[in-house]
């Protein structure tokens, strides 16, 4: 098969390879996916650099990369139902704490790691829910339902900020997104009831004005670091601030008594470490608001197998306004 492998870190066009591997074989509880999109997350780019924290070479000797994908069950081991063969499914943790990912014609993965696509979700789609959509729907709905509640999507217009309003909204809450320029559209088309300028001076006092002039029950924030002040003045009184980023600032500095006194919760989110059960909710969340017709997810930009490098190149250098994706199966 083909597949995409990297052995030392660095640049994208330095360190990715086209490669030819033998086909895996499903092991025991194990099912073996036919390919045809992988996604490319912040999170697969940062791992091939090699800037994850205390991480100084690859773990194995050779990585295929990337985390997410979508494609048909070819075959099954021991102990899987042979019913699962021709399902179409998309993947979650493809390649976390393992050497070999989805960018590559075929993988294996333990069984339920293979989720069956809900009828008329087509690959594309399926290709972007294991990190976007899983990490929107936990944020979002991480502590029960936001039906009557206020949620702040920080980045509103971003791949998972666009995500969570759709879904916010879906649940029933009073959506308020921040957002820039063409973005604030693209926000409130999502369904934001308003949308303020994150760049606004009186960003705060808007974001209340829009509430009412009261502070917020949930907020979803991509970037921790730089926002944690504003999050903590907006945050309501029992409110979380639902954190998965914080790459422009890792390092938070904040007034904790502020926080304490509000007895607000701070989530810091990685979607690869979420429990079975949780992990099982969060998806038949983002499977009913899928058939619901509640969520769409943009594609920015699709490339060829022999451009994974491209792509690569293209979430660093910005790409947040839909998915990237790696065509695996021509």
């Amino acid at each position: 098969m083909r597949s995409i492998a990297y052995d030392r870190f660095g640049p994208a066009a330095n360190v990715l390879s086209l490669t030819d591997r033998p086909t895996p074989e499903p092991g025991a509880g194990e099912v073996l996916v036919d390919l045809e999109f992988s996604g490319v997350n912040p999170s697969d780019v940062k791992a091939r650099g090699g800037s994850r924290p205390g991480v100084t070479k690859p773990p194995f000797p050779q990585i295929i990369p990337h985390s997410d994908g979508a494609g048909t069950i070819l075959a099954v081991g021991a102990g899987i139902d042979p019913a699962r063969i021709g399902q179409r499914v998309w993947i979650w943790n493809g390649q976390w704490q393992r050497p070999f990912g989805t960018c590559a014609e075929q993988i294996a993965v333990p069984s339920e790691q293979a989720v069956e696509l809900p009828d008329g979700v087509d690959m594309q789609t399926g290709a972007s829910l294991g990190i976007p959509g899983l990490t929107a729907c936990h944020a979002v709905f991480g502590g029960g339902d936001v039906r009557g509640k206020t949620v702040l999507v920080q980045g509103g217009a971003g791949t998972v900020g666009l995500l969570a309003v759709q879904l916010a909204r879906w649940g029933g809450a009073h959506v308020i997104a921040t957002a820039r320029g063409a973005g604030a559209e693209r926000a409130r088309t999502a369904g934001a009831a308003e949308v303020v300028d994150f760049t606004d001076a009186d960003m705060t006092a808007k974001v209340l004005a829009a509430n009412d002039g009261k502070p917020v029950d949930r907020i979803i924030e991509p970037e921790f670091g730089t926002n944690i002040a504003t999050d903590i003045a907006l945050i309501a009184q029992n409110g979380t601030i639902a954190a998965y980023g914080s790459a422009a600032q890792p390092r938070a500095d904040f007034n904790f008594l502020e926080l304490m006194f509000k007895a607000a919760t701070v989530e810091a989110i990685l979607i690869y470490l979420l429990p079975p059960q949780q992990r099982q909710a969060i998806v038949t969340r983002l499977h009913d608001a899928l058939n619901a017709g509640a969520l769409h997810i943009p594609v920015e930009q699709v490339f060829a197998l022999s451009d994974t490098a491209a792509a690569h190149e293209a979430v660093e250098k910005g790409a947040r306004h839909g998915a990237v994706l790696v065509e695996v199966g021509k």
